[in-house]
């Protein structure tokens, strides 16, 4: 069967973080979210909640984000489907394909249709989702439950599992060798612990603040690390440029958890509303996160207690849920009129006070 080749099994690391006794019902349990790759990182607290009350669950979810989770030792199998290849199965044949797995329940952190539907195909008795999804989604649901817009996102979703824990710690699981590959790239670069990790991307453009090149030159010479996948190159590059006896550009050269690894041992992470942000939670790592055309009210933005957002007041922001590629406006006022001095100063703050002392 074509389908098979999206089932991939993933190797778990560690033990199930049981709180209390399983359910009784031992089928297994599915949770499809195929969003963005922050999106998969802030589901890790549903995918705990989930195990702690089923057991291991298995996860549908992009290839790009599946290494994200696949690790996780809540995590039992992740199925990895391309959503948007012709090559992949449709949502119809991969429903189909896993109805054999005799799961008992699906939750549906994403909200689409075709999602709904490959929970539906795989004949599950309990199909969980949101009710302010669409309604041809709701339709193929058995329970929704209310999607409280006023928390943080990764505090939501637990409405599915019926869990009301807040937690500002996301459990991702890095394996040895991803720490021991990020170990090598920073010590290849006499990079030390303490030094500054930049992350300039967005895939959507009005997220992108255009001043890192000369943050990266107020910086010096303190060390730098800019983050990324290899669409960053030119960003990378640039900000190097800019300070080239300090900053080093790691971006396209490490994998989702080899980066995470790397974030982990900075001291601070500058970053867009972009999935940088979440694994920063993930890890521990403090974050200053420059917001513009979207607002942390949306749910997306950092959760601890003393990370930072930069952010100014304008009537124009937010201007959509995502952050459009080209300001609506023509003048982009949300993220250029934050200066690198401003960003400076708010750095040196969440490094109380000790950014440009070695």
């Amino acid at each position: 069967m074509e389908g098979e080749r999206t089932l991939g099994r993933s190797d778990a690391r560690g033990e199930t973080p049981l709180e209390r006794p399983l359910s009784v019902d031992r089928s297994p349990t599915l949770v499809i979210q195929t969003a963005f790759l922050g999106d998969v990182i802030l589901t890790i607290p549903l995918l705990q909640a989930l195990a702690t009350e089923h057991g291991p669950v298995d996860v549908i979810t992009t290839p790009g984000a599946a290494s994200l989770i696949e690790t996780h030792p809540s995590v039992r199998r992740v199925v990895k489907w391309d959503k948007n290849s012709e090559e992949a199965p449709s949502a119809w044949r991969l429903g189909k394909a896993l109805k054999a797995e005799g799961y008992g329940r699906v939750y549906l952190p994403h909200r689409s249709v075709r999602s709904a539907l490959i929970a539906k195909l795989t004949g599950a008795r309990e199909r969980i989702g949101f009710a302010d999804a669409p309604f041809l989604s709701r339709a193929l649901y058995t329970r929704t439950v209310q999607r409280d817009t006023t928390q943080h996102e990764s505090v939501r979703l637990l409405a599915l599992a019926d869990s009301r824990r807040t937690t500002d710690r996301w459990a991702m699981t890095l394996t040895d060798a991803d720490q021991a590959r990020a170990n090598s790239w920073l010590g290849a670069n006499g990079i030390a612990d303490g030094f500054v990790a930049l992350a300039p991307g967005s895939i959507w453009g009005t997220k992108r603040w255009p001043y890192y090149a000369e943050l990266a030159k107020l910086l010096a010479p303190r060390q730098v690390v800019v983050i990324g996948g290899k669409e960053d190159a030119h960003l990378g590059d640039a900000i190097v440029s800019a300070a080239p006896t300090s900053a080093h550009s790691a971006v396209g050269q490490l994998s989702l958890r080899e980066s995470a690894a790397v974030i982990k041992r900075a001291g601070l992470l500058v970053t867009n509303d972009s999935s940088p942000l979440h694994l920063a939670t993930a890890v521990g790592t403090p974050i200053l996160a420059i917001f513009g055309s979207t607002v942390p009210a949306f749910g997306y933005g950092p959760i601890r207690a003393g990370d930072r957002v930069a952010e100014i007041t304008l009537d124009c922001r937010p201007c959509s849920s995502h952050g459009p590629q080209v300001c609506p406006l023509g003048h982009h006022k949300c993220m250029r009129d934050q200066s690198p001095e401003q960003i400076l100063a708010q750095a040196e703050m969440a490094l109380g006070g000790t950014l440009n002392r070695k």
